[in-house]
């Protein structure tokens, strides 16, 4: 089709980062539709012909955490190295992706919107359990080569391993992102260790 617009993905993407960089910047509640119209450079009824309304961006916003997310993640659920391993580079490099998005906190624990739409509280909710299954197999897979403790719970202990990190994120989040995520990676592992850690196993690393 013919006319000096974006293509509609492209257009859509441009739509969903002006949301995040945004809601880092201003919270949720200042997110408007013309907030991002005039963030992206086009007229408010522009925002229309790609969404409905702020709920289906917010939506889309959710979708491209999870979709970038799992693509930072990456290989690791599959590569040739023992799973204690591969959880310890998934934690440092979950916090290296989550530090160069300040807006993830934001959107995805804002109460505002979990209240306003039930639909975007699920599709959070289901972001969080795709991660802790995630978590909870690599520990399985741990525990059956012997590296993770056998005597612990995968999904138990993968919703801890999220809650941890959900707790630090929105430390960084009030803290008005005054740290760098990154560099708490090593202490977030240090932390958790000792309850992955075989029994005989030193606390500080794997070997």
């Amino acid at each position: 089709m013919a006319g000096m617009g974006k293509p509609h993905e492209e257009r859509k993407q441009e739509i969903v980062e002006a949301t995040m960089e945004l809601a880092a910047e201003q919270g949720v509640k200042k997110v408007t539709t013309q907030a991002i119209a005039d963030r992206v450079g086009i007229a408010q009824p522009t925002v229309f012909r790609h969404f409905k309304n702020r709920d289906a961006i917010f939506g889309s916003a959710i979708g491209w955490v999870a979709d970038n997310l799992f693509k930072a993640l990456g290989g690791l659920f599959t590569a040739d190295m023992p799973a204690d391993e591969r959880l310890h580079q998934m934690i440092l490099r979950q916090l290296a992706f989550m530090n160069k998005q300040r807006g993830i906190p934001r959107v995805l624990f804002s109460d505002r919107l979990h209240l306003e739409s039930p639909k975007l509280k699920q599709a959070v909710q289901q972001v969080m359990d795709r991660y802790v299954s995630r978590v909870a197999e690599l520990i399985r897979e741990g525990q059956a080569a012997g590296c993770i403790n056998p005597a612990i719970d995968p999904e138990q202990t993968a919703r801890y391993i999220a809650a941890t990190i959900q707790g630090l994120v929105m430390r960084w989040s009030i803290h008005d992102f005054s740290f760098s995520l990154e560099e708490e990676g090593e202490a977030v592992w240090h932390f958790i260790w000792p309850v992955l850690a075989p029994p005989g196993v030193g606390v500080l690393g794997s070997e």
